[in-house]
């Protein structure tokens, strides 16, 4: 029989600590272990590597190790902004998230097996290595790559998930990681209309080997490459085939990298992306502007403005709706990986409004411009210390929502409150009080969150960001957006936190 996954010894045993250790004590005791030296990264990557092996995807998207997986490069950055015992905290969240799967009976028990890579080119591809003397093998690798990548498509076709683990685990070892996870993206971004999250689970779990590092890159990657393989399949999205056809956008050369010849193209863009009302008007926007010789990168930050402003608009009031904005930070780095296909960078750029969290904005926006410039400008006028703290108090005291009344999470409203938190932030960034003040304070008011499954992190992450890859004037709009976010999401469930404030003030 198959044995379940087993990880080096000198991690192992940490790993074992948070799958064994019961609920009711995994904060009491992790919080010793990192107290007793444990370095907070190592104690990440064993919950990541606990929440893999011990816990099963389920037919949604909520449980098991998506979202811990998804929450990975947020959470490590988090930590290296967080100074003293508070740099526990994403941490200790993190930990508890994965160990709260791997004890839900919706997600558990569950092992992922240890087995070999199939080989799909059989033993004629095995000879390889007998073959390479006389100038053969090479082209039975190549052979044995395409038969390999075939058969995995063909696996995915099927919803054969688990056939698609046995042979992605080959191609890890005879293709470049980078030309495997451009495969899988072939498979992912198309899925990206029935579930944000098939793209967004593959593209943030690579995105966790560069703060991680890639020893542990076939097992953490198995999760991401299971889920994208299941039903349904979707091979194309044909409105967006439609348009890059239209503009023949894979026929001619693109520009890649931006400049400051770009600025006022990027805001035009930008602008028009953020006060569109039916979102299937964006891919025509980016593909007309790169035919006109918007760069790639161009476009994406086009698009980030974009997202911007529409989720400033919108009146969701559920903490989770915040992929707008985590969805094109992601995408703006596949645009610029080194590797990727230029079909896929394409497809990152103009599928950002396919996905339903996305989509299902756009039926719950204000009009164009938001924030209310004459609600910001009847503010009286305060100094950078007294404004952050009106704003921190304004998201603290946000109305507590009565659950009894909320039937379907994906279709709440945001309170008129949160309104004024926008406002606030709007006069921050209009007297440009420093930026970084406000960013510290939103780290430390998202350390509160267990309700969003890392969201609340990840858009925080996302916010940073994107104000750091943004060009003046329209960067100071990403510190809106995360001030807005904090006043959707603080109250909903601060549990975890409240009991970790017990723990530390008991030191």
């Amino acid at each position: 029989m198959h044995a379940r996954v087993q990880y080096p010894q000198e991690i192992e045993p940490l790993v074992q600590f948070i799958e064994e250790t019961d609920p009711a004590e995994i904060l009491d005791r992790t919080l010793e272990k990192l107290r007793g030296g444990v370095d907070p990264q190592t104690m990440l990557t064993a919950s990541a590597l606990a929440v893999v092996r011990s816990s099963d995807l389920p037919p949604g998207h909520h449980g098991g190790s998506l979202h811990p997986l998804a929450g990975l490069h947020a959470i490590a950055k988090l930590t290296g902004r967080l100074d003293g015992e508070d740099r526990f905290l994403p941490i200790l969240q993190h930990v508890a998230l994965s160990n709260k799967h791997i004890h839900d009976p919706a997600t558990s028990p569950f092992s992922l097996l240890q087995f070999a890579p199939l080989d799909p080119g059989g033993a004629e591809v095995s000879r390889t290595a007998d073959l390479a003397a006389d100038g053969a093998g090479e082209a039975t690798t190549a052979e044995g790559v395409a038969a390999a990548k075939a058969a995995f498509l063909k696996a995915c076709d099927r919803g054969e998930s688990n056939k698609a683990d046995h042979i992605f685990l080959w191609l890890w070892d005879h293709v470049p990681a980078i030309e495997a996870f451009d495969l899988l993206l072939s498979v992912a971004l198309p899925k990206n209309a029935l579930d944000d999250h098939y793209f967004i689970l593959p593209g943030y779990a690579w995105r966790a080997l560069e703060t991680l590092g890639t020893e542990h890159m076939r097992v953490l990657m198995r999760p991401a490459v299971r889920y994208v393989a299941r039903f349904p399949m979707q091979k194309k999205i044909p409105e967006i085939d439609a348009v890059i056809e239209e503009h023949g956008l894979l026929g001619r050369v693109l520009r890649e990298r931006t400049g400051d010849d770009e600025t006022a193209k990027i805001g035009e863009t930008g602008d028009a992306i953020g006060s569109v009302d039916a979102y299937a008007e964006i891919p025509v926007l980016l593909a007309k502007a790169l035919v006109a010789g918007l760069s790639l990168e161009g476009a994406g930050e086009a698009l980030s403005i974009g997202a911007a402003r529409l989720f400033l608009r919108s009146l969701t009031g559920n903490p989770m709706d915040v992929h707008l904005h985590t969805s094109v930070n992601l995408r703006r780095y596949l645009i610029g990986l080194k590797g990727l296909s230029m079909r896929n960078r394409v497809l990152a750029l103009l599928t950002w409004h396919t996905g339903p969290e996305v989509r299902s904005t756009q039926n719950r926006m204000m009009p164009a411009p938001q924030p209310d410039p004459q609600a910001v400008a009847a503010l009286p006028p305060r100094s950078q210390e007294e404004l952050l703290e009106a704003i921190t108090h304004s998201i603290l005291t946000q109305p507590p929502t009565d659950w009894s009344k909320v039937t379907n999470l994906g279709a709440m409203r945001a309170v008129p409150e949160v309104r004024g938190t926008v406002n606030l932030a709007q006069q921050y960034v209009n007297c440009r009080y420093d930026p970084q003040v406000l960013m510290d304070r939103l780290a430390q008011l998202v350390c509160h969150d267990n309700f969003t499954e890392m969201h609340a992190f990840k858009h925080h992450q996302a916010v940073i960001e994107e104000f750091n890859a943004t060009r003046e004037p329209w960067r100071w709009m990403h510190l809106v957006c995360g001030c807005q976010a904090a006043a959707i999401s603080f109250g909903k469930d601060m549990s975890l936190y409240e009991d970790l404030l017990e723990l530390l003030h008991a030191a």
